[in-house]
């Protein structure tokens, strides 16, 4: 079995769903929507994440946030 990666415009998804759903030998229609993210964004990420695990009273707890929000 073999799977391939199509792309099409967003207006034209309809459609092209429809397409495939009437070919006989088409077992499975998927649609995967991908993220990219940068390099870049994600050493931003990590180095929050290791910031917050080296220094957890830096941050608030969720029910700090409400009570903040609450108020």
């Amino acid at each position: 079995m073999k799977n391939f990666t199509i792309t099409i415009p967003d207006n034209k998804e309809n459609i092209f769903i429809e397409m495939m759903k009437s070919i006989s030998f088409v077992k499975k229609i998927e649609a995967i929507n991908e993220i990219s993210i940068s390099a870049e964004h994600k050493e931003i990420v990590h180095k929050r994440i290791q910031h917050i695990e080296e220094h957890p009273e830096s941050c608030l707890s969720w029910e700090d946030i409400e009570r903040k929000i609450k108020l």
